[in-house]
């Protein structure tokens, strides 16, 4: 099972160009059950704070709803083990929090790599990162 950062979903919405062209598709992959994937709850966050500064409020609920929507997604939780992991990633890499959140649940919940386009994933040994 991929792990999908909020930026799969972030670019898909957002991105006209080739980066969010290919997670467009990369998406569509995991909704007709081709690709098993999964993100946790703080991408909903992320969804929509980061569409709604560049679109509208709307633009944001509209995305934040397909993410829940998509079939086939597999939603991780946030618990206190993975903020616990999340605080030694952050220590070991120098992590912003979110990062920290997203590679902790990736690694607790066994995914074989974290789908990114943030390359501050690469410092993190205990899982590889897979560009969009």
């Amino acid at each position: 099972m991929l792990y999908l950062d909020a930026g799969v979903f972030i670019y898909a919405a957002l991105n006209r160009q080739a980066l969010g062209k290919r997670a467009r598709a990369l998406l569509q992959k995991v909704s007709d059950g081709k690709m098993e994937a999964a993100s946790c709850t703080l991408a909903f966050d992320e969804v929509i704070w980061v569409v709604a500064k560049h679109r509208s409020r709307e633009d944001a609920i509209t995305a934040a709803a397909a993410f829940l929507a998509l079939p086939n997604l597999k939603l991780l939780a946030v618990n206190q083990d993975s903020l616990f992991s999340a605080l030694t990633l952050m220590r070991r890499y120098s992590l912003d929090p979110r990062d920290a959140i997203h590679a902790s649940t990736a690694i607790i919940n066994r995914c074989q790599a974290i789908v990114s386009a943030d390359t501050h994933f690469d410092h993190v040994v205990e899982i590889p990162r897979k560009p969009i």
